[in-house]
Protein backbone atom coordinates (compact mmCIF):
# COMPACT_ATOMS: atom_id res chain seq x y z
CA UNK A 1 0.00 0.00 0.00
CA UNK A 2 2.78 2.61 0.89
CA UNK A 3 4.60 1.86 -2.77
CA UNK A 4 0.96 4.16 -4.03
CA UNK A 5 2.46 6.95 -2.00
CA UNK A 6 4.25 8.74 -4.49
CA UNK A 7 5.89 12.07 -5.34
CA UNK A 8 4.43 14.13 -8.19
CA UNK A 9 5.99 16.96 -10.30
CA UNK A 10 3.64 19.41 -11.53
CA UNK A 11 3.95 21.31 -14.54
CA UNK A 12 5.63 25.00 -14.57
CA UNK A 13 5.61 27.78 -16.42
CA UNK A 14 7.49 30.64 -16.14
CA UNK A 15 9.98 33.56 -17.43
CA UNK A 16 11.84 36.68 -16.15
CA UNK A 17 8.45 37.91 -14.12
CA UNK A 18 8.18 34.64 -11.65
CA UNK A 19 7.29 30.99 -12.29
CA UNK A 20 3.49 29.85 -12.49
CA UNK A 21 2.75 26.54 -11.30
CA UNK A 22 -0.58 24.30 -12.29
CA UNK A 23 -2.20 22.28 -10.46
CA UNK A 24 -5.62 20.61 -12.32
CA UNK A 25 -8.02 17.63 -10.90
CA UNK A 26 -8.12 14.71 -12.68
CA UNK A 27 -4.86 15.77 -14.63
CA UNK A 28 -2.47 16.54 -12.77
CA UNK A 29 -4.18 15.25 -9.49
CA UNK A 30 -5.38 11.71 -9.89
CA UNK A 31 -9.07 12.71 -8.56
CA UNK A 32 -11.56 15.15 -8.42
CA UNK A 33 -11.17 18.02 -5.99
CA UNK A 34 -13.74 18.54 -3.59
CA UNK A 35 -11.68 20.57 -0.76
CA UNK A 36 -8.44 22.43 -0.19
CA UNK A 37 -6.57 23.37 2.54
CA UNK A 38 -3.63 24.12 3.88
CA UNK A 39 -1.57 24.67 7.42
CA UNK A 40 0.74 27.87 8.50
CA UNK A 41 2.23 28.87 11.30
CA UNK A 42 3.07 25.76 12.87
CA UNK A 43 6.28 25.25 14.73
CA UNK A 44 9.44 22.67 13.84
CA UNK A 45 8.47 20.97 16.83
CA UNK A 46 5.03 20.47 15.77
CA UNK A 47 3.53 16.87 14.49
CA UNK A 48 0.35 17.57 12.74
CA UNK A 49 -1.99 15.04 11.08
CA UNK A 50 -1.53 12.13 12.96
CA UNK A 51 -4.89 10.49 11.57
CA UNK A 52 -5.64 8.11 8.29
CA UNK A 53 -8.92 8.15 6.44
CA UNK A 54 -11.40 5.77 5.05
CA UNK A 55 -12.25 7.27 1.62
CA UNK A 56 -10.20 10.34 2.06
CA UNK A 57 -7.12 10.53 -0.90
CA UNK A 58 -4.90 13.33 -0.41
CA UNK A 59 -1.91 15.43 -2.84
CA UNK A 60 0.34 17.92 -0.38
CA UNK A 61 1.91 20.26 -1.51
CA UNK A 62 4.30 22.90 0.47
CA UNK A 63 4.08 26.21 -1.68
CA UNK A 64 6.31 27.96 0.84
CA UNK A 65 8.68 27.00 3.10
CA UNK A 66 9.69 23.10 3.58
CA UNK A 67 7.76 20.04 5.85
CA UNK A 68 8.12 16.60 6.50
CA UNK A 69 5.54 13.77 5.57
CA UNK A 70 5.79 10.09 7.27
CA UNK A 71 3.16 7.72 5.87
CA UNK A 72 2.83 4.82 7.25
CA UNK A 73 0.24 1.26 5.91
CA UNK A 74 1.35 -0.59 9.33
CA UNK A 75 4.04 -2.41 8.00
CA UNK A 76 6.31 0.10 6.33
CA UNK A 77 7.01 4.02 6.86
CA UNK A 78 8.44 6.68 4.33
CA UNK A 79 9.03 10.31 4.55
CA UNK A 80 8.86 12.69 2.15
CA UNK A 81 10.77 16.13 2.26
CA UNK A 82 8.34 18.56 0.62
CA UNK A 83 10.96 21.60 -0.63
CA UNK A 84 9.99 22.87 -3.77
CA UNK A 85 6.38 24.61 -4.68
CA UNK A 86 6.38 22.81 -8.15
CA UNK A 87 6.20 19.25 -6.27
CA UNK A 88 3.74 17.72 -4.36
CA UNK A 89 2.99 13.85 -3.17
CA UNK A 90 -0.12 11.65 -3.64
CA UNK A 91 -1.43 9.85 0.13
CA UNK A 92 -4.08 7.18 -1.10
CA UNK A 93 -6.74 6.34 1.38
CA UNK A 94 -6.11 4.62 4.81
CA UNK A 95 -2.45 6.02 4.65
CA UNK A 96 -1.39 7.00 8.40
CA UNK A 97 0.35 10.34 7.89
CA UNK A 98 2.27 12.77 10.02
CA UNK A 99 3.18 16.49 9.03
CA UNK A 100 6.38 18.16 11.09
CA UNK A 101 9.50 19.69 10.72
CA UNK A 102 7.96 22.64 9.51
CA UNK A 103 9.99 25.44 8.63
CA UNK A 104 9.45 29.07 9.53
CA UNK A 105 7.74 29.96 6.52
CA UNK A 106 5.83 26.54 5.67
CA UNK A 107 2.66 27.08 3.79
CA UNK A 108 1.54 23.46 3.35
CA UNK A 109 -1.13 22.96 0.56
CA UNK A 110 -3.87 20.18 0.59
CA UNK A 111 -6.27 19.01 -1.79
CA UNK A 112 -8.23 16.13 -1.20
CA UNK A 113 -11.43 13.79 -3.09
CA UNK A 114 -13.56 14.61 -0.09
CA UNK A 115 -15.20 16.59 1.87
CA UNK A 116 -14.76 17.10 5.25
CA UNK A 117 -16.09 14.44 7.23
CA UNK A 118 -14.95 13.75 11.07
CA UNK A 119 -16.26 10.01 11.25
CA UNK A 120 -14.38 8.87 8.39
CA UNK A 121 -10.89 9.75 10.21
CA UNK A 122 -8.94 7.80 12.24
CA UNK A 123 -7.20 9.30 15.08
CA UNK A 124 -5.78 6.25 17.12
CA UNK A 125 -2.97 4.51 15.85
CA UNK A 126 -3.42 1.36 17.41
CA UNK A 127 -7.02 1.37 16.11
CA UNK A 128 -5.85 2.03 12.69
CA UNK A 129 -3.02 -0.98 13.12
CA UNK A 130 -6.14 -3.19 13.84
CA UNK A 131 -8.35 -2.00 10.98
CA UNK A 132 -5.46 -2.24 8.61
CA UNK A 133 -5.21 -6.03 9.88
CA UNK A 134 -8.84 -6.89 9.42
CA UNK A 135 -8.24 -5.65 5.72
CA UNK A 136 -5.33 -8.12 4.81
CA UNK A 137 -7.36 -11.11 6.77
CA UNK A 138 -10.25 -10.04 4.02
CA UNK A 139 -7.79 -10.88 0.89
Amino acid sequence: MIEQCRTIEFPQKGDERGHLVIVEGNQDIPFDIKRAFYIYGSDKDVIRGRHANYRSEFVLINVAGTSKVRVDDGERQKVFHLDRPHIGIYLPRLIWKDMYDFSRDSVLLCFSNEHYDPGEYIRDYDTYLEVMREIKEEL
